[in-house]
Protein backbone atom coordinates (compact mmCIF):
# COMPACT_ATOMS: atom_id res chain seq x y z
CA UNK A 1 0.00 0.00 0.00
CA UNK A 2 1.34 3.43 -0.52
CA UNK A 3 2.27 5.13 2.41
CA UNK A 4 0.11 7.65 3.80
CA UNK A 5 0.09 11.30 3.35
CA UNK A 6 -1.16 12.34 6.54
CA UNK A 7 -0.58 16.26 5.55
CA UNK A 8 -2.88 16.20 2.44
CA UNK A 9 -5.27 14.58 4.59
CA UNK A 10 -5.08 17.28 7.66
CA UNK A 11 -5.27 19.90 4.49
CA UNK A 12 -8.34 18.34 2.91
CA UNK A 13 -10.08 18.29 6.62
CA UNK A 14 -10.08 21.62 7.14
CA UNK A 15 -10.64 23.12 3.69
CA UNK A 16 -13.75 21.32 3.47
CA UNK A 17 -14.30 22.22 7.01
CA UNK A 18 -14.13 26.31 5.97
CA UNK A 19 -16.66 24.87 2.39
CA UNK A 20 -19.82 23.38 4.23
CA UNK A 21 -19.17 26.50 7.14
CA UNK A 22 -19.40 28.90 4.23
CA UNK A 23 -21.98 27.55 2.47
CA UNK A 24 -24.31 26.89 6.09
CA UNK A 25 -23.98 30.56 6.56
CA UNK A 26 -24.99 31.47 3.07
CA UNK A 27 -28.32 29.87 3.51
CA UNK A 28 -28.95 31.03 6.95
CA UNK A 29 -27.99 34.98 6.49
CA UNK A 30 -28.71 35.45 10.14
CA UNK A 31 -26.15 33.79 11.94
CA UNK A 32 -22.47 32.82 11.38
CA UNK A 33 -20.36 30.49 13.28
CA UNK A 34 -18.53 30.71 16.10
CA UNK A 35 -15.00 28.80 16.21
CA UNK A 36 -12.91 27.98 19.34
CA UNK A 37 -9.58 26.45 18.87
CA UNK A 38 -8.91 23.56 20.90
CA UNK A 39 -5.80 21.46 22.48
CA UNK A 40 -5.68 17.47 24.23
CA UNK A 41 -3.02 16.60 26.80
CA UNK A 42 -2.48 13.60 25.32
CA UNK A 43 -1.60 14.95 22.02
CA UNK A 44 -2.87 16.91 19.25
CA UNK A 45 -6.36 19.35 19.34
CA UNK A 46 -8.90 20.75 16.63
CA UNK A 47 -11.22 23.64 16.42
CA UNK A 48 -15.14 23.66 16.49
CA UNK A 49 -17.71 25.98 14.95
CA UNK A 50 -20.90 25.94 16.75
CA UNK A 51 -24.01 27.80 14.64
CA UNK A 52 -26.66 28.37 17.39
CA UNK A 53 -30.65 30.02 16.67
CA UNK A 54 -29.76 31.45 13.31
CA UNK A 55 -32.74 31.80 11.21
CA UNK A 56 -32.56 28.33 9.32
CA UNK A 57 -30.52 26.26 11.12
CA UNK A 58 -31.05 25.92 15.25
CA UNK A 59 -27.84 24.15 15.56
CA UNK A 60 -25.02 23.63 13.74
CA UNK A 61 -21.70 22.43 14.30
CA UNK A 62 -19.04 21.42 12.37
CA UNK A 63 -15.82 20.07 14.29
CA UNK A 64 -12.46 19.24 12.69
CA UNK A 65 -9.84 16.98 15.08
CA UNK A 66 -6.18 16.06 14.68
CA UNK A 67 -5.50 13.57 18.20
CA UNK A 68 -2.75 11.39 18.71
CA UNK A 69 -1.72 9.28 21.42
CA UNK A 70 0.49 5.99 22.69
CA UNK A 71 -2.05 3.71 23.29
CA UNK A 72 -5.91 3.38 21.28
CA UNK A 73 -8.85 3.51 22.79
CA UNK A 74 -11.35 0.55 23.69
CA UNK A 75 -13.52 1.79 21.46
CA UNK A 76 -11.30 1.24 18.38
CA UNK A 77 -9.69 -1.86 19.80
CA UNK A 78 -13.12 -3.71 20.49
CA UNK A 79 -13.29 -5.29 16.99
CA UNK A 80 -9.47 -4.85 16.01
CA UNK A 81 -7.89 -6.27 19.47
CA UNK A 82 -4.79 -7.12 17.00
CA UNK A 83 -4.04 -2.77 17.38
CA UNK A 84 -3.82 -2.71 20.74
CA UNK A 85 -0.45 -1.23 22.42
CA UNK A 86 -0.38 0.43 19.30
CA UNK A 87 0.81 4.69 18.91
CA UNK A 88 -1.99 6.59 17.11
CA UNK A 89 -2.94 9.45 14.57
CA UNK A 90 -6.75 10.53 13.95
CA UNK A 91 -8.09 13.27 12.49
CA UNK A 92 -11.17 14.04 10.67
CA UNK A 93 -14.20 16.48 10.27
CA UNK A 94 -17.77 15.33 11.75
CA UNK A 95 -20.70 17.50 11.66
CA UNK A 96 -24.51 17.67 12.64
CA UNK A 97 -27.25 20.21 11.47
CA UNK A 98 -30.86 20.33 13.35
CA UNK A 99 -32.52 22.91 11.19
CA UNK A 100 -35.24 25.09 12.94
CA UNK A 101 -38.38 24.01 10.38
CA UNK A 102 -39.62 20.57 11.16
CA UNK A 103 -40.00 19.40 7.48
CA UNK A 104 -36.06 20.07 7.21
CA UNK A 105 -34.69 17.11 8.64
CA UNK A 106 -31.45 17.00 10.58
CA UNK A 107 -28.08 15.51 8.63
CA UNK A 108 -24.76 14.06 9.94
CA UNK A 109 -21.96 13.94 8.03
CA UNK A 110 -17.57 12.66 8.97
CA UNK A 111 -15.40 11.87 7.06
CA UNK A 112 -12.06 10.35 9.26
CA UNK A 113 -8.69 8.91 8.86
CA UNK A 114 -6.48 6.78 11.42
CA UNK A 115 -3.40 5.70 11.58
CA UNK A 116 -1.49 2.93 13.83
CA UNK A 117 1.79 2.13 14.17
CA UNK A 118 4.42 0.01 16.28
CA UNK A 119 8.08 -0.24 16.19
CA UNK A 120 8.94 -2.83 13.77
CA UNK A 121 5.85 -3.05 11.94
CA UNK A 122 4.09 -2.16 8.92
CA UNK A 123 1.88 0.70 9.72
CA UNK A 124 -2.00 0.41 9.86
CA UNK A 125 -4.40 2.91 8.50
CA UNK A 126 -7.85 3.20 7.48
CA UNK A 127 -10.33 5.68 6.27
CA UNK A 128 -13.69 6.22 7.46
CA UNK A 129 -17.19 8.11 7.44
CA UNK A 130 -20.26 8.97 5.09
CA UNK A 131 -23.57 10.86 5.56
CA UNK A 132 -26.86 9.98 6.61
CA UNK A 133 -30.17 11.34 6.76
CA UNK A 134 -32.73 12.27 9.64
CA UNK A 135 -36.24 13.16 8.37
CA UNK A 136 -39.34 14.17 10.75
CA UNK A 137 -41.50 14.53 7.61
CA UNK A 138 -41.13 11.99 4.86
CA UNK A 139 -40.91 13.61 1.44
CA UNK A 140 -40.21 11.11 -1.82
CA UNK A 141 -38.18 13.38 -3.60
CA UNK A 142 -36.09 14.64 -0.63
CA UNK A 143 -34.90 10.66 -0.16
CA UNK A 144 -34.65 10.07 -3.82
CA UNK A 145 -32.04 13.03 -4.47
CA UNK A 146 -30.08 12.43 -1.42
CA UNK A 147 -29.90 8.87 -2.27
CA UNK A 148 -28.62 9.81 -5.76
CA UNK A 149 -25.99 12.00 -4.58
CA UNK A 150 -24.35 9.75 -2.15
CA UNK A 151 -24.74 6.77 -5.79
CA UNK A 152 -22.52 9.73 -7.22
CA UNK A 153 -19.99 10.45 -4.67
CA UNK A 154 -19.41 6.66 -5.17
CA UNK A 155 -19.92 5.58 -8.74
CA UNK A 156 -16.26 6.87 -10.12
CA UNK A 157 -14.96 3.96 -7.70
CA UNK A 158 -17.10 1.09 -8.79
CA UNK A 159 -21.15 0.34 -8.94
CA UNK A 160 -20.62 -1.91 -5.98
CA UNK A 161 -19.48 1.06 -3.77
CA UNK A 162 -22.79 2.68 -3.38
CA UNK A 163 -24.69 -0.38 -2.76
CA UNK A 164 -22.57 -1.75 -0.03
CA UNK A 165 -22.33 1.64 1.67
CA UNK A 166 -25.69 2.10 1.75
CA UNK A 167 -26.14 -1.51 3.25
CA UNK A 168 -24.21 -0.71 5.79
CA UNK A 169 -25.45 2.60 6.74
CA UNK A 170 -28.88 1.04 7.42
CA UNK A 171 -26.98 -1.30 9.62
CA UNK A 172 -24.90 0.82 11.30
CA UNK A 173 -27.78 3.40 11.95
CA UNK A 174 -29.73 1.40 13.39
CA UNK A 175 -31.50 1.83 17.06
CA UNK A 176 -31.24 -1.92 18.21
CA UNK A 177 -33.42 -1.36 21.56
CA UNK A 178 -36.49 -0.12 19.60
CA UNK A 179 -35.88 -2.29 16.75
CA UNK A 180 -36.05 1.25 14.25
CA UNK A 181 -33.85 3.41 11.61
CA UNK A 182 -33.09 6.38 13.16
CA UNK A 183 -33.83 7.72 9.66
CA UNK A 184 -33.44 7.70 5.57
CA UNK A 185 -29.63 5.85 6.24
CA UNK A 186 -26.75 7.39 3.05
CA UNK A 187 -23.61 6.26 3.21
CA UNK A 188 -21.31 4.26 5.94
CA UNK A 189 -17.69 2.81 5.67
CA UNK A 190 -15.23 2.14 8.27
CA UNK A 191 -11.94 0.54 8.15
CA UNK A 192 -11.63 1.24 4.42
CA UNK A 193 -7.87 0.71 2.93
CA UNK A 194 -8.38 -2.21 0.68
CA UNK A 195 -8.26 0.23 -2.78
CA UNK A 196 -4.65 2.02 -1.37
CA UNK A 197 -3.35 4.84 0.34
CA UNK A 198 -4.24 7.34 -3.26
CA UNK A 199 -8.15 5.67 -4.47
CA UNK A 200 -9.22 5.07 -0.71
CA UNK A 201 -8.42 8.82 0.21
CA UNK A 202 -9.98 9.88 -2.88
CA UNK A 203 -13.42 8.29 -2.55
CA UNK A 204 -13.27 10.01 1.06
CA UNK A 205 -12.86 13.31 -0.53
CA UNK A 206 -15.83 12.37 -3.25
CA UNK A 207 -18.27 11.63 -0.16
CA UNK A 208 -16.99 14.59 1.77
CA UNK A 209 -17.62 17.06 -0.66
CA UNK A 210 -20.95 15.38 -2.03
CA UNK A 211 -22.37 16.47 1.12
CA UNK A 212 -23.32 19.98 0.55
CA UNK A 213 -25.35 18.75 -2.76
CA UNK A 214 -26.65 16.23 -1.14
CA UNK A 215 -28.20 18.70 1.77
CA UNK A 216 -29.08 22.06 1.02
CA UNK A 217 -31.38 21.65 -1.98
CA UNK A 218 -33.24 19.49 0.46
CA UNK A 219 -32.86 22.59 3.08
CA UNK A 220 -33.85 25.36 0.64
CA UNK A 221 -37.03 23.53 -0.28
CA UNK A 222 -38.20 22.98 3.01
CA UNK A 223 -37.20 25.62 5.31
CA UNK A 224 -39.94 28.31 4.62
CA UNK A 225 -42.52 25.82 4.42
CA UNK A 226 -45.63 26.47 7.43
CA UNK A 227 -45.66 24.53 10.37
CA UNK A 228 -47.38 24.86 13.80
CA UNK A 229 -47.27 23.64 17.81
CA UNK A 230 -47.97 19.69 16.48
CA UNK A 231 -45.18 19.71 14.15
CA UNK A 232 -42.75 21.36 16.71
CA UNK A 233 -43.60 18.83 18.97
CA UNK A 234 -43.04 15.62 16.87
CA UNK A 235 -39.19 17.32 15.85
CA UNK A 236 -38.69 17.37 19.31
CA UNK A 237 -39.82 13.79 20.03
CA UNK A 238 -38.27 12.49 16.97
CA UNK A 239 -35.03 14.15 18.20
CA UNK A 240 -35.00 12.14 21.15
CA UNK A 241 -33.88 8.90 18.58
CA UNK A 242 -30.69 10.80 17.52
CA UNK A 243 -30.02 11.85 21.03
CA UNK A 244 -30.46 7.89 22.03
CA UNK A 245 -28.31 6.86 19.18
CA UNK A 246 -25.40 9.35 19.51
CA UNK A 247 -24.73 8.36 23.53
CA UNK A 248 -25.57 4.54 22.78
CA UNK A 249 -24.04 3.88 20.49
CA UNK A 250 -22.04 6.19 17.92
CA UNK A 251 -18.36 5.19 17.54
CA UNK A 252 -17.02 8.49 17.03
CA UNK A 253 -18.73 9.53 20.31
CA UNK A 254 -17.13 6.89 22.04
CA UNK A 255 -13.81 7.51 20.58
CA UNK A 256 -13.84 11.15 21.39
CA UNK A 257 -14.93 10.06 25.06
CA UNK A 258 -12.59 7.74 25.76
CA UNK A 259 -9.58 9.53 24.52
CA UNK A 260 -9.76 12.74 26.32
CA UNK A 261 -11.22 14.57 23.45
CA UNK A 262 -12.77 18.22 24.09
CA UNK A 263 -16.51 17.02 25.65
CA UNK A 264 -17.84 20.36 24.36
CA UNK A 265 -16.75 19.20 20.69
CA UNK A 266 -17.90 15.31 20.97
CA UNK A 267 -21.42 16.81 22.36
CA UNK A 268 -22.16 19.17 19.84
CA UNK A 269 -24.13 16.69 17.71
CA UNK A 270 -26.59 16.62 20.67
CA UNK A 271 -29.73 18.98 19.29
CA UNK A 272 -30.46 22.49 21.58
CA UNK A 273 -33.93 20.90 22.38
CA UNK A 274 -35.40 17.91 22.77
CA UNK A 275 -38.30 15.59 24.30
CA UNK A 276 -39.11 12.20 25.46
CA UNK A 277 -43.15 10.87 25.52
CA UNK A 278 -43.96 7.42 27.26
CA UNK A 279 -45.18 5.06 25.11
CA UNK A 280 -46.03 7.47 22.47
CA UNK A 281 -47.43 6.40 19.00
CA UNK A 282 -48.60 8.37 16.20
CA UNK A 283 -52.43 8.26 15.19
CA UNK A 284 -53.24 6.03 11.89
CA UNK A 285 -52.84 7.95 8.73
CA UNK A 286 -50.78 10.83 10.17
CA UNK A 287 -47.90 12.21 8.46
CA UNK A 288 -46.59 11.20 11.63
CA UNK A 289 -47.29 7.54 11.01
CA UNK A 290 -46.18 8.00 7.89
CA UNK A 291 -42.53 8.62 8.73
CA UNK A 292 -42.67 5.10 10.40
CA UNK A 293 -44.15 3.53 7.70
CA UNK A 294 -42.46 4.56 4.94
CA UNK A 295 -39.67 6.38 5.62
CA UNK A 296 -38.20 4.52 8.69
CA UNK A 297 -37.95 1.04 6.49
CA UNK A 298 -34.90 0.13 4.16
CA UNK A 299 -35.68 0.75 0.69
CA UNK A 300 -33.98 1.43 -1.95
CA UNK A 301 -34.65 4.94 -3.28
CA UNK A 302 -32.65 4.86 -6.56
Amino acid sequence: MTTPDITAVSRYLLKLQDTICVALEQVDQQNVFREDQWTREEGGGGRSRVMENGAVFEKAGINFSHVHGGQLPASATAHRPELAGRSFQAMGVSLVIHPRNPYAPTSHANVRFLLAEKAGEEPVWWFGGGFDLTPYYGFEEDAVHWHQTAREACEPFGKHIYPRFKRWCDEYFHLRHRNEPRGIGGLFFDDFNEAGFDDSFALTRSVGDHYIPAYLPIVERRMHQPYGDREREFQLYRRGRYVEFNLVYDRGTLFGLQTGGRTESILMSLPPLVSWRYDWHPDPGTPEAELYEIFLQPRDWV
